[in-house]
């Protein structure tokens, strides 16, 4: 067995002992679903016959490109009514490849899917990233419009992503940023970015400048083809999708990306990017229904197990959401966010049930975000049994203002029109959450024209040093709550956020604030249950907030 896999039920046990101490759930505060009958997808179903590359002509060494051996055998299989394609042991150099139905493609243990530096090999298609259309290389492994498809084994896929991704210096030690600058590409203006090209150079310039959106035609990409990196393993619109065993590693881009797939399973996989890799995501699930995601690792230079639905206009004219989804017991290293929603969220997500997971060094544990501009419901999300464990930011994230700028502190924020762009969040039910380091318990920050709603989080245990901060949102509700901060004043702070309720809150005592409350929208605020030794002071309050909006029993 994996040591990631050990240490990940340690945890998971760990964790279900210390949830059946807490005191039981309020019952004004239930899930309104029952975790007996969860989401689940089925399975492909393939043929035993089996397709060994080798006999199609592949050659297991660095020098031999096998694209037409394994492209040849997965026709075959496919042409016959579909099967295995095996990938035997050994090391295999390849260009990008398309699945095809009823095809399980099978990496040996010892066998290793090298996709080739060379990209030359990856022309330029029609295709989408970060939920809209747009122009990419070639995904090394893609489908379209498939059925019955399967990647299983103990083997190895490698993206070679390292010659696609620029890298900032302070990301490496002198000795390695040596060797990266002395084997090709160039640096930024600055000396401080190493970029594969001058094309890569020329494509983020144009990036930053919006020219890119300008572009139509695939051949108007030419000139920028290097900065359109793929992403690992792209199916789009494909039904009964299994992908089992096999680790993926050093993706170009995000590294597993499923586009309006139904009938999904991911099982016992590993993701490995470096956690320098820009854009390097574990699993982005993107409008896909009936999924189950288990028993897997991720380890990630950006987001880990991430809930997308296509960006703005576009993701809300396409309308799919994300749904009926189940993500249990997995464990993220070292990613952007342990299990997130966002950013491109437009066409909606519901019904996502995430539990028994694991979260070690992650920037945000729990992360969703949005922003103007989006629009997209998200609702009915249920989370419970999750341990973390040194979360560099905070432990639970909500926030409305990604990549824009949020007002400051005091400041009145613009409002602005409720339309199909306003993006939602609500319906939540997390509980059961044990936090061992963060810089924050609970981040909650809505619109001021669109407040988060009816957020529900049950017995959470945080050891952070900030503890819970509320910004434009309805309806919360926290109850048995444990806080134990290094340096928060105030344990608890409130922000233009009416109808939030507090039961069975345990405080330690290194604060001298329990309550700072700001904002004349701030109403309805009840705490009932409060333990806190040592608070010099119950609450103050700030920016026209009466002290008539708090009520403790």
């Amino acid at each position: 067995m994996k040591k990631n896999v050990i240490v990940q039920k340690v945890f998971i046990c760990l964790a279900a002992l210390w949830a059946s101490g807490m005191i039981p759930l309020n019952a004004q505060n239930t899930s309104p679903y029952s975790w007996s009958n969860l989401p689940s997808a089925q399975l492909p179903v393939i043929k035993g016959d089996t397709y060994n590359i080798v006999n199609y002509g592949a050659v297991a060494s660095p020098a031999t490109v096998n694209t037409q051996s394994i492209v040849a055998a997965i026709d075959a299989c496919n042409s016959h009514g579909g099967g295995t394609v095996l990938i035997p042991e050994g090391r295999w150099l390849t260009g990008p490849i398309k699945l095809k139905s009823n095809v399980n493609l099978h990496l040996d243990k010892g066998a290793i899917l090298e996709f080739s530096k060379d990209k030359s090999l990856y022309p330029l298609i029609a295709g989408s990233f970060e939920g809209q259309k747009t122009v990419r290389n070639q995904s090394p492994i893609s489908g379209e419009d498939l059925e019955n498809i399967a990647i299983t084994g103990d083997g190895v896929i490698d993206g070679n992503g390292d010659v696609w991704r620029p890298l900032s210096k302070d990301k490496l030690s002198p000795a390695q940023w040596e060797q990266k600058t002395s084997v090709g590409g160039i640096l930024s203006e600055d000396g401080k970015t190493w970029l594969p090209s001058a094309q890569f150079k020329r494509g983020q310039e144009m990036s930053k400048s919006g020219e890119i959106a300008k572009l139509s035609t695939i051949e108007d990409f030419t000139p920028i083809k290097d900065y359109l990196r793929p992403n690992l393993v792209v199916f789009t619109r494909c039904k009964k999708v299994l992908l089992q065993g096999v680790s993926f590693q050093n993706s170009p881009a995000w590294c597993l990306h499923p586009l309006l797939c139904s009938e999904l399973t991911i099982q016992h996989v590993t993701v490995n990017n470096p956690s320098w890799a820009q854009n390097g995501d574990g699993l982005d699930i993107e409008s896909c229904k009936d999924v189950l995601v288990e028993n897997s690792s991720f380890e990630c230079g950006d987001d880990g197990i991430c809930i997308k639905s296509g960006k703005d206009e576009q993701g809300r004219l396409r309308g799919i959401p994300t749904e009926n989804v189940t993500i249990r017991n997995d464990t993220v290293y070292h990613a952007h966010g342990g299990f997130v929603i966002g950013s491109e969220m437009s066409g909606g997500a519901r019904n996502l049930f995430v539990y028994d997971c694991l979260f070690v060094g992650t920037d945000k544990g729990l992360r969703f975000k949005t922003a103007r501009g989006r629009g997209g419901m998200v609702n009915n999300i249920y989370v419970k049994n999750i341990s973390m464990k040194n979360i560099v930011q905070e432990a639970i994230y909500f926030d409305m203002y990604y990549f824009t700028k949020p007002p400051k502190p005091g400041e009145k924020p613009p409002v602005f029109p409720v339309n199909e762009s306003t993006p939602q969040f609500r319906d939540f039910y997390i509980s059961d959450i044990r936090c061992d380091g963060a810089q924050k318990g609970v981040f909650v920050r809505g619109l001021p024209e669109m407040s988060i709603k009816n957020i529900n989080l049950n017995n959470l245990d945080l050891k952070v040093n900030t503890g819970v901060e509320i910004i434009e949102a309805e309806d919360i509700h926290l109850y048995n709550i444990s806080v134990h901060t290094e340096r928060s004043n105030p344990v608890i702070a409130i922000t233009n956020s009416s109808n939030i309720d507090f039961k069975q809150v345990n405080a330690t005592p290194n604060s001298n604030l329990l309550f700072s409350i700001s904002g004349e929208r701030s109403k309805n605020i009840t705490a009932s249950n409060i333990i806190a030794p040592g608070i010099g002071t119950m609450a103050k309050f700030d920016d026209h907030a009466d002290k008539s909006v708090l009520s403790v029993n």
